[in-house]
């Protein structure tokens, strides 16, 4: 059966009719069509620093999206503890919502639904993620996998020396289990420092970080052009049986 495109656009966020073929889109539409939002981009940020180092290299990404076309929008996680998920199973009846309502999760999944594109960012914690932003993804992609299956994401670590691979393998984990395009840069995307202004010291990896930033706006581009394949009947077992 034929994959149907207006069905596969709503699901990615874009309403109406046909998407401008040449460039990253704007708000202008193919001609004779009506006008089309921009592609957006959620950006994450699993600090409890509003404003250090991840946020620096979140920053640098989001510049190279919005010089595309691309609206952005940085979600801070913040301070706050982020409640783990407790395998309730209430997300199961209640598609997109989860039980915990006291952190930003829901809020994530919301936000999720109208965006093309993302990048999680995280500080490195004895060589991980923080624990903020893997409770927070380990929830929205339970209960609201739909809202980021198919589109394209990317993960970026922020750290004072080592840990940074440990740290995008563990977020990236998230989006190959859910079907997602994982945008890369000419090196990993990692940036360095004690401080935002260190990130601002560190030439390399801000070069890194406005790559991704392009990469990403050409691979949301193109996946918001070109309707998913048709499933596989999904098999489920374990290793008993």
């Amino acid at each position: 059966m034929k994959t149907d495109r207006r069905a596969f656009m709503a699901k990615m966020g874009l309403v109406g009719g046909a998407i401008a073929a040449a460039g990253v889109m704007g708000e202008e539409a193919v001609s004779g069509t009506a006008r089309q939002p921009r592609l957006k981009a959620l950006l994450v940020n699993g600090s409890p620093h509003a404003e250090g180092c991840t946020y620096t290299a979140l920053s640098l990404v989001a510049q190279e999206l919005q010089a595309a076309g691309v609206q952005t929008e940085i979600l801070q996680l913040g301070s706050a503890p982020v409640s783990d998920c407790i395998a309730c199973g209430n997300c199961r009846k209640h598609p997109g919502v989860c039980i915990w309502k006291d952190d930003p999760v829901n809020e994530l999944i919301e936000k999720a639904k109208g965006a093309q594109g993302f990048v999680f960012g995280s500080p490195v914690y004895y060589g991980h993620p923080s624990g903020r932003l893997l409770s927070a993804l380990d929830r929205a992609f339970y209960a609201g996998s739909f809202a980021f299956e198919g589109k394209p994401g990317a993960a970026v670590a922020s750290s004072r020396r080592a840990g940074s691979l440990a740290t995008i393998d563990a977020i990236q984990k998230h989006m190959t289990i859910n079907q997602m395009p994982v945008v890369s840069s000419f090196y990993w995307n990692e940036v360095h420092g004690f401080s935002a202004e260190d990130v601002m010291k560190d030439e390399e990896g801000i070069s890194v970080m406005r790559q991704l930033g392009r990469n990403l706006a050409r691979a949301m581009e193109a996946y918001a052009l070109v309707p998913p394949p048709q499933p596989v009947e999904r098999k489920f077992t374990h290793f008993i049986r």
